[in-house]
Order: structure tokens, then sequence, then C-alpha cells
């Protein structure tokens, strides 16, 4: 059993070890196994590169790959291998003696030969770290099911007495084996690593953490990455419930339009989440850039996500609105990203929220607009999932955090959407965009508040150069203003 005593090694990947607890515990096996492609040599290599980093002396054992290509890999990264011994078997360098090289030798004497070099090398140089790269080679000389296990004991055994951390690199395989069963009863851990393909797009990959006996995990798929320079990165799954729950404070949060806040009751509350949904051109994103000025010249700082559009594009757009938000930007109070939706995975995304959140101390996040944002992504439902268990954090942060999701449509009464997110959040404020006479006119209402209460009049929603203000709605022509809607509140059955 592992206690809290238990010297941890770390992987090099900062995502894996929150997820093993803080590394891997010192002196043993672990399997890492996963498809071709799926980034096993890459994560093999930052294991020991950060042993290198760390002082250690470390091996690399290659039974399928030349050192030169090891090397030309890990340049691909910006990386170098010095520090790094490497001993490549994968050329026909376990015979020193070139009078025996034939190719009649039979599979035990191959065996031995790699067993004695491998065994031979860790005895000479003494390593912390070691990578054993793979057991394909292995399980093929071996031949047979009860001489690979054999084989594999033996060699957890060898490690063991002189407290080596290895990694045992597998290339996992379509049929189901009971060999399989075995070496991952022998592993101490196991680490998998999985990569599909949408129709377009990028890779989607992520890494599991199947076990690491003794000790607790977080379980379950993670997303990741590869990038050249960086190498694998883990985004682990966003756990509401590690957040402490700050408390929600009782001023309300208000965007600076007097008529909006009337309607909300007086504004938003922190730690909640506000939908704004509207068609295109109901002024969604005016909305957004009117709660952040609002929170940054109340001395909040502020994060914007932005998936439709530049952040340029955003700028100007508020800018011409009369909203400044750049000497905020500037100032590193506004926080500002935009993202290609097809290039960043759920997981990706919540970990950059998060973090974002974390280093700026944010009393605001807007993500403009989450339609765009799901709209490139080929599993909606899982990301939504990640979205709600993101919001929960977020929430237990007592940061407000508004959602613009667009209807379909640019006229006209259709409401729906592809996926029916309105149960995200606490507020709902509607905008809607419909002929009347000769022009245009926007509305805006609210029809969802859980806390506290709210009109549920329909006002109109003015946006010019300067000017962004809610008045009553005149219905037809000779008929008074509509002053006020019904309030309701959270007994009536109707918030």
């Amino acid at each position: 059993m592992i206690d809290d005593t238990t010297v941890r090694v770390t992987t090099g990947v900062s995502g894996l070890d929150a997820i093993a607890a803080g590394g891997l515990p010192e002196g043993r096996l672990y399997l890492l196994r996963g498809a071709a492609g799926t980034g096993k040599t890459t994560l093999a290599m930052q294991f020991l590169l950060d042993g290198v980093r760390r002082g250690e002396s470390v091996l690399y054992v290659s039974l399928s790959q030349t050192e030169e290509e090891l090397r030309q890999m890990a340049a691909s990264h910006g990386w170098s291998l010095d520090g790094v011994v490497v001993q490549s078997l994968a050329t026909g360098e376990l015979l020193s003696d070139p009078a025996q090289q034939t190719i009649f030798q039979t599979a035990d004497l191959r065996l031995d030969r790699t067993r004695d070099a491998i065994n031979g090398r860790i005895a000479e140089i003494a390593p912390h770290r070691v990578v054993y790269d793979s057991l394909l080679e292995i399980r093929l000389l071996a031949a047979d099911r009860l001489r690979f296990r054999r084989e594999i004991l033996g060699f957890k055994s060898f490690l063991s007495d002189q407290r080596i951390t290895a990694l045992l690199v597998d290339t996992e395989h379509g049929s189901v084996d009971p060999a399989e069963d075995q070496l991952e009863n022998i592993a101490h851990g196991l680490i998998q690593l999985d990569k599909r393909l949408p129709e377009y797009g990028t890779a989607q990959r992520r890494l599991e953490l199947k076990k690491l006996r003794g000790s607790a995990i977080q379980d379950g798929w993670h997303d990741m990455s590869i990038r050249r320079g960086v190498g694998v990165e883990v985004y682990p799954r966003v756990a509401p419930g590690l957040q402490p729950d700050e408390e929600i404070g009782e001023a309300p949060v208000t965007c600076g339009v007097a008529g909006l806040d009337a309607m909300l009751g007086g504004g938003l509350e922190g730690g909640t989440t506000a939908i704004v949904i509207g068609q295109s051109g109901t002024g969604k994103s005016t909305m957004a850039s009117l709660y952040a000025r609002a929170a940054l010249e109340r001395g909040e700082n502020v994060a914007l996500f932005l998936f439709e559009e530049r952040v340029e594009t955003f700028f100007r757009r508020s800018e011409g609105l009369g909203i400044e938000l750049r000497g905020h930007h500037a100032q590193g109070r506004l926080q500002l990203r935009d993202f290609n939706p097809s290039e960043v995975s759920p997981g990706e995304f919540s970990q950059i929220v998060v973090q974002t959140v974390g280093r700026h101390d944010v009393g605001l996040v807007v993500i403009d607009s989450l339609t765009g944002y799901l709209a490139a992504l080929p599993e909606k439902r899982r990301a939504v999932t990640q979205i709600q268990t993101l919001l929960k954090y977020l929430a237990r942060r007592s940061v407000l955090t508004l959602l613009v999701v667009a209807q379909h449509g640019l006229l006209g009464r259709d409401a729906e959407s592809d996926l029916d997110v309105s149960y995200l959040g606490d507020s709902v404020i509607l905008l809607r965009m419909h002929e009347w006479r000769t022009a245009i006119r926007r509305t805006v209402a609210i029809v969802k508040k859980r806390h506290g209460i709210h009109d549920l009049g329909v006002r109109e929603l003015v946006i010019g150069p300067g000017d962004v203000r809610v008045e009553p709605m005149v219905a037809e022509a000779g008929t008074p203003p509509v002053d006020g809607g019904p309030q309701v509140g959270l007994g009536d059955g109707r918030a």
C-alpha cells in the first residue's frame, strides 16, 4: 500500500502528474500502452528528460528504433537527448562476435542475448529511470505466453531490487489476448493512450491512467494533445468538488444599463451562470461587452474567450458602441483569447479557463459563443457535459459566467438549437429581432432567474453609436408605452 510518504517520480507531463496525485511511486514498473501514433515514444522521452533535468541517470532501451531515429524524433520537438543513455538493440547490436551472426539463431538465443545486453547496461550505468521500448519485440521472441510472462516477471524483479522506475512501452493489439491481462496485473500502473480521427479537423487524443496500484487517482479519460516543443500535454478533467466553495457576495452584478439591471431585479449574482441567447444581430456580443466594461470599472478582472471573431474585431465592434476595452487589456486586467474551435478539445479549453481564472483572479468569464464552439466538435453532448462541470467549478469560485448562445435563423420565431443548453443557466436573457412597420426592432426579455425576482416584460433594446439602452415597448401607433411587466420570484413556479 502506498502512503503519503511514498517518494513519487514526476513524469515530465504536469497534467499526468496531477492525475496521479503528484507522480508515479518510485522504484516500480509501469506500462505505457497505445496504438501507433498515439504519442507513446514522445511521452517516454519526456519521462527521461525530466529525470535528466533533475540530475538523474536515465536509460532508453530501444528494440524497434535506432539511436539516430530517436534523436531525430527528439529534434522534431526541439529537444536534445544529451544526458539520455540510449541502448539500441534494433540493428543486430546483440551479437558482439561477427562470426556468430547468422539468420539461423534460435528464439531462445536471441531472447537470452537481449536480456543480457539490457541487464548489463543497467548494471553499468545504474539508472534511476528506464524506458523499455517496446514489449512487442520481446513478445515475438518469447513465442509463447508463459515464456513472455516469466521474462517480464524476471525483469520486474531485477528493476525492483535496484529501485529503478521503469516505463514499459507496448503497442495496443486489436485482438483480446489473455496475455494482455497478465501484463496489466504484473505492472504497478497502466497509462493508456488513445487517438481518434474525426471526419474533419485534427486528431482527438486522450489519456487514461487505468491503474496505479495502492494510490488514489483521477480515473477516466482526459483530453491530451501533442505540441512541438512541448510534447504531450494532458488536461485533467475539472473536478469542482476539489475547489473550496467561496461565499457569494450580496451585491448584484450590474451591466451599467439601468433598464436591463432593473429587469433583472437589480442585476445578476456572482457564482452563477447567465445565458445570453438570441438570433444573429440581436446584440448578444454587445451584452457581453457591457458586462465586461462594468466589471472592469468596478475593479474586477475579466476573461473573454472568443470562438466566432478575432480579438481585433471584438475591440473594433465594442469601440463602435463607445465601449473602450483596449486599455484594460493593455493593463492585463482583461484577458482575451480567440480560438479555432476545431483545434481545441473540451478538456484543453476547460484547463485554459481554469488556469486563466486562477492566475488573474478573474471575477467575470465570458464564452462567446458556446454555439460556435460546439458546432466544430464531433461529440457535442460530451462537450456540453464538460462545460457543465466547468461552470460548477467557476460557481464555487464565485465567478459570474456569461454564455453566449446563438439561435437558428436571422429573423422569425424559430428558437430551436442543436442542443438544449438552457438548463446550464441560472439566468436566461432572451434577445429577439423582428420587423415592425418599416424598421427592425430588437427586444430583450428575462425568461429565467433562479435567484431573486425578475421582470417578465418585453422591452426594446436600442443599440447605436455610443448608446445602448432599454426602453418600454410601443406596440401600435397611438397606444401608450408598456411601463412594466409582472414581477416573479422564487416561489411562484415561473422562475
